[in-house]
């Protein structure tokens, strides 16, 4: 009969007992300072691991730790005993490579749908008051370093605010919203801040040719608004933030990211044309021309090109929607 030393403890002080464990007839058996029997099924061992010593562990966390690993190994062949599937996959080439394999694909799978479906569900689910907050202090941020106030006259502000006001939005449901004008240190741009908040540069103003251009890109940032795509980009850019945010909270970690994300903000193809489809069903709810959005974006194109826009930068594939927005005439 096989025996494997090694050495007991009871679980209940640190002394350690010098024993011999066997196995007859299905029960395992302790012989030596100790004596002490018990079924195989109700014993737990230890997975391998490299420098430390298995162990088997009894039903009163009493256990057996184990001197020589070469003999235990033959023990375990001889009672039929199998470690688990994970540990036989890691002593396989072919397992490893399964699982790495697997890991990148949850991995990808998640950051291709699970992420954007929790940012979607977090950013429909966060309080009014943490959109404020956070609006608020992204604008602070803005103003301080990047934006200043606007020189444009108020009667113009007035008459653009009141004009963009009187249009029927496309769709019920449309978000409560403000114009706020500003001058800006990198040119011609327009966003939206979660909490409705429409920045619009003096300089993106003074660069369309008439009213309708500048109603057209309202329009697709009120797109964005409805379809809350910047909390979204945020939450899925912060997003050990923003469950700490929905579970406590605690809006410092989005805060924190949110000038930057608007600064080198990215928007996925697919929130482009939901914004630019949106705001084409709002042109042609109010019978304004779509050519004044097309022309809108040629004039931010020209200007200097995509690559030199700021804000183009953030809103990619110009010839592509410029393309798409004429064809929806």
């Amino acid at each position: 009969m096989m025996a494997v030393p090694g050495l007991y403890f009871d679980g209940r002080t640190s002394r350690a007992h010098r024993v011999q464990l066997s196995v007859e007839a299905g029960v395992a058996q302790l012989s030596g300072d100790i004596a002490r029997s018990c079924p195989l099924a109700e014993l737990h061992v230890s997975e391998p691991a490299q420098h430390v010593a298995r162990k088997v562990t009894f039903p009163d966390e009493a256990y057996f730790e184990v001197q020589d690993g070469a003999a235990f190994d033959a023990l375990l062949q001889e009672t039929g005993y199998r470690d688990s599937s994970v540990v036989r996959m890691q002593r396989s080439v072919r397992g490893i490579l399964f699982g790495v394999a697997a890991t990148v694909a949850v991995l990808v799978l998640g950051y291709l749908y699970l992420l954007p479906f929790a940012a979607d569900t977090i950013a429909r689910h966060l309080p009014a008051g943490v959109e404020r907050t956070i609006s608020k202090g992204t604008l602070e941020f803005l103003d301080k370093h990047v934006l200043a106030p606007s020189r444009l006259p108020a009667t113009q502000q007035n008459a653009i605010a009141e004009q963009f006001r009187m249009l029927r939005p496309p769709q019920d449901g449309a978000p409560p919203y403000e114009i706020i004008f500003r001058s800006s240190r990198i040119g011609p741009n327009a966003f939206a801040l979660p909490s409705g908040q429409i920045v619009l540069t003096d300089e993106l103003v003074k660069l369309m040719d008439n009213d309708d251009e500048v109603m057209s890109v309202l329009a697709h940032e009120l797109g964005h608004l409805h379809e809350r795509h910047l909390m979204r980009r945020l939450v899925q850019s912060s997003a050990v933030g923003a469950v700490v945010t929905l579970l406590f909270g605690d809006v410092s970690a989005v805060i924190a990211n949110i000038p930057t994300v608007l600064l080198d903000m990215r928007y996925s193809r697919d929130a482009e044309r939901d914004a630019d489809d949106y705001a084409i069903a709002m042109m042609k709810a109010n019978g304004i021309p779509l050519s004044r959005m097309a022309d809108a974006f040629e004039q931010l194109k020209s200007k200097k090109g995509d690559a030199d826009m700021p804000y183009l930068s953030t809103h990619p594939t110009t010839t592509e929607r410029i393309s798409h927005i004429r064809q929806a005439q």
